[in-house]
Order: C-alpha cells, then sequence, then structure tokens
C-alpha cells in the first residue's frame, strides 16, 4: 500500500490525488481520500485506479486544506471495498481518520486482546485495530494515546492519523517501512515514497525515523519518539521491487541501488550472452547495470505493455499467471539468434520467470541465461510483502539447479546477500528476513494466517 497525507495546503484533495497516482505502483486494487475543512469531514474511496476512482467531481467534494489518502494493495484474503484505506472513525473525542501501509506480527493478539475488551471490528485491517487501540487507551492528551497504541504494535508499518486539525505520521520503530516529509509552499505533505514530492513540486525535507511520530499542524512540525528502541531495517523489497526509481529511502536513490545490484550481479555470476535485457519495469535499472560492468551490449528485448498492472501484486495466482500473458511480449528482430542475459529483479513462484523464458525462446532466442539482482527468496514476509506460503517460493526446498530446471533457464544466478545490503552504498541496513530467514522482529503464532 502508499499513503499521502497534506496538511495547509488549498485543495488539498487534488494533492493528495497527484501524490496517490505517483504511489499507484504500490497498489492496484482502490484508493481513498479524507478531508477535513475545520468542522466538517469528507470522504470518498472505492475499488478501482486512482484515475477510475477520483474525477473532478469527487475532488471538489473533498474540502478543506487537511486530509490524507491511500492506494491499496491487492490482496485475496482482505480485499473489498471494506479495506479500502483511509478508514474513518466517529467518536465523542472528535472524529478521525487512519490509513496505514505494511503489517503487524502481532495482530491476531491486539485483535484478541480488544474483543475481550468489547471491541467489534469491520474490516480486517491493522489501521482499525490502531484506531481501537487508541481509543482504549483514551488519555487527555491524544498523542500519548497514540504512542501507548503504537507502542503495543510489532511489525512493519507507517500510520497517517488525521483529526481535524493535525496529521500525526508514525513509522515502526525497526524502519522496515519508508515514510518521508516534504514542504509545499505553507504546508507540509508526507508520503510513502519521495516520487511523489516531484510530481506536486514539493521540497523533501527528510524521512521519518524508526519509532518516530510527527505531529504536522499550525506549530510546525513537531517530533517524538514513541519507543526508545530503534533499529534500521529498511524492507529490502522496496529497493529491489516496490519502490518506484525516482524514490530516495533513507539516503539512497533507488536507482541507483538497482543498477549498482546489476554491477555486482555480474561479478558475482557472469554470463558469456550477446545481448542483456531487462524486464520491465523494475528490473530495467538492474540490467544497465550488469551490462555496463560485463561490456554486453543493452537492449529492449521485451516490451511491457501500459495498461496492465504488476502481475506480483495479483491477489490470485490465476491472476497472475494472466497478467504475464498479457503484460510482456518478446522484440523478436532483438532476440532471435542470440544468446540472452535476461536480468529480472527477483523470482518469487517462479511462474512469471518460466513464461518469461518461454516467451523468449518462441521468438527465437539460442540461449536464456537468468541472473536474479536478488538473493534467493526461501522465506516469507510477514510485513506486508505478498509471499504467499513457503511452500509455494521456488528456492524455499528446491536447489540453485532444481529452480534452473523448473523455470527451464540455460544457466540461473543470484545476488548474494552481502552484495545486497553493499548496494545502498552504506545509507541503509536491509531487513532481508525472505532471504535469510532472520526476522528483525518477534514472530507470533497466527502471523501467516493475519498477513495483510
Amino acid at each position: 500500500m502508499g499513503v499521502f497525507g497534506a496538511y495547509g495546503i488549498k485543495d488539498a484533495s487534488a494533492i493528495i490525488y497527484y501524490g496517490l497516482h505517483a504511489l499507484q505502483h504500490r497498489g492496484q486494487e482502490g484508493a481513498g481520500i479524507v478531508t477535513f475543512d475545520g468542522d466538517q469531514s469528507y470522504r470518498h474511496r472505492a475499488l478501482g485506479l486512482v484515475n477510475e476512482v477520483f474525477n473532478r467531481q469527487t475532488l471538489a467534494s473533498l474540502k478543506g486544506e487537511i486530509g490524507i489518502g491511500s492506494v491499496k494493495y491487492a490482496n485475496q484474503s482482505k480485499g473489498g471495498l471494506d479495506n479500502v484505506q483511509p478508514l474513518f472513525f466517529h467518536h465523542d473525542t472528535g472524529d478521525f481518520a487512519i490509513a496505514g501501509d505494511g503489517n503487524l506480527v502481532n495482530s491476531s493478539k491486539i485483535a484478541d486482546y480488544l474483543e475481550k475488551m468489547g471491541s467489534i471490528f469491520q474490516t480486517r485491517t491493522d489501521s482499525e485495530l490502531l484506531a481501537h487501540l487508541i481509543k482504549k487507551n483514551n488519555m487527555e492528551d491524544r498523542i500519548h494515546s497514540i504512542v501507548s497504541a503504537l507502542n503495543m504494535m510489532e511489525g512493519g508499518f507507517t500510520f497517517l492519523i488525521m483529526t481535524k486539525k493535525r496529521i500525526y505520521a508514525a513509522r515502526d520503530k525497526y524502519g522496515i517501512k519508508p515514510l518521508a516529509i516534504g514542504r509545499l509552499g505553507d504546508g507540509y505533505v508526507v508520503s510513502s515514497e519521495t516520487c511523489s514530492f516531484e510530481l506536486i513540486g514539493a521540497t523533501y525535507l527528510r524521512d521519518i525515523e524508526p519509532g518516530e511520530i510527527v505531529t504536522i499542524d499550525h506549530h510546525g512540525i513537531r517530533s517524538r519518539k514513541y519507543s526508545q528502541f530503534q533499529r534500521y531495517k529498511m524492507c529490502a523489497m522496496e529497493y529491489i521491487y516496490l519502490a518506484r526509481p525516482d524514490s530516495d529511502i533513507d539516503g539512497c536513490n533507488v536507482h541507483a541501488y538497482r543498477k549498482e545490484s546489476g554491477r555486482r550481479l555480474y561479478r558475482e555470476c557472469p554470463a558469456d550472452a550477446d545481448i542483456v535485457i531487462g524486464v520491465p519495469d523494475s528490473s530495467l535499472s538492474a540490467a544497465m547495470g550488469y551490462a555496463e560492468e560485463s561490456g554486453i551490449p543493452y537492449e529492449m528485448g521485451l516490451v511491457k505493455s501500459k495498461y496492465v498492472g504488476r502481475t506480483f501484486i495479483q491477489p490470485s495466482q490465476e491472476m497472475r499467471e494472466n497478467g504475464v500473458k498479457m503484460k510482456l511480449s518478446a522484440v523478436r528482430s532483438i532476440v532471435s539468434g542470440k544468446r540472452i542475459v535476461m536480468v529480472d529483479d527477483s523470482i518469487v513462484r517462479g511462474t512469471t520467470s518460466l513464461k518469461i523464458v518461454r516467451l523468449l525462446r518462441d521468438a527465437g532466442a539460442t540461449e536464456v541465461h537468468v541472473r536474479i539482482a536478488s538473493p534467493m527468496m526461501k522465506h516469507c514476509c510477514y510485513y506486508g510483502v505478498d509471499t504467499s506460503t513457503e511452500e509455494e517460493l521456488l528456492c524455499s526446498h528446491r536447489s540453485l539447479e532444481e529452480a534452473c530446471k523448473m523455470i527451464e533457464a540455460d544457466s540461473l544466478g543470484y545476488l548474494s546477500p552481502e552484495s545486497s545490503v553493499a548496494s545502498t552504498f552504506g545509507h541503509a541496513e536491509l531487513c532481508l528476513a525472505c532471504f535469510t530467514g532472520h526476522y528483525p522482529t518477534s514472530l507470533y503464532k497466527g502471523t501467516i494466517e493475519n498477513e495483510e
């Protein structure tokens, strides 16, 4: 998912709309915006892409200079309109809205605790759990209630909490999920990625730190640590796949990271070939790096349809497989008769890789050497990346040679975990749990069932 907030900006809904448009790659199932005009709230959400959910009329109806929005990641177990955020809550102490990104690993325990306290849930979102926790810890100063609630949560997450007069922006204490603050005129914006700032003309100020909650209101920006435990374990998949290449995360540009990972990939897994191609779009930077380091010409051997979404974040396996057929086509005149190095960002289940290898062979490629600009994915992610069950992962129970045979490649090579970390140029530490099995947080019974 992706979240975006605006404070102190005229016609905030229009800015939020453009911010969400820039974050569309983070979720394509649904979108929503909630605004306040000082007294009254306005909200609209629906299933679909941002430009399908909102039009000039709906944006005009979302009045006010403060608002938050969200795009929803497709998920088979938590789909539907009910789970599209922001969620809106009425309360006698003041109405508020919440939008979140990521996933809690102790959501089952929190839900059990709240149900015993009398809570009844309308959705399966962590944002609703946070809302209930805030009200169960109903202290005189709202910030203390939020701090208390956040300290009960374990996992990788960011939250935007909006009242009539202010926005609270929080990031998990492990720094697994990204969140940044920007300045726009006399107001402020908050976004999952900095790429949205360029689109709206905002100036990047800084990343919100792990374990930090920022209050944005007429006083400006105020900060406090809600947890003294702080780590920097940014999700490696943000750099590898999820984020846009023009975003900067924790001081490291995503395109620069991917290109460096491609260079290191060649050093670790060279191949004798005629051309290097990337799988559009998230692999192109790594393919450029591989080509530059190897001296093998970089070519556009695969073309992506502009009108098909990302197959990795489709909610079902059947939709993912159909999406591959609609999404990519090989450039026959480029690949025919060639030995090809095909660089991809990652392999999850292997079905997409198999179809692309076959696509290239059908177009006349004589050899297809697959190189992956990340380590072998062997474990589930519990922090918001939908990797399904461990049994479905190509490399969870197969050797490199077996995985190569499954995708019908001539050879297969992966980047090492050490090179994945080194590709940040020392700017960021990484969570590599889906590759190494070393999780930065504790895991709880029921985590898999409650993965968001």
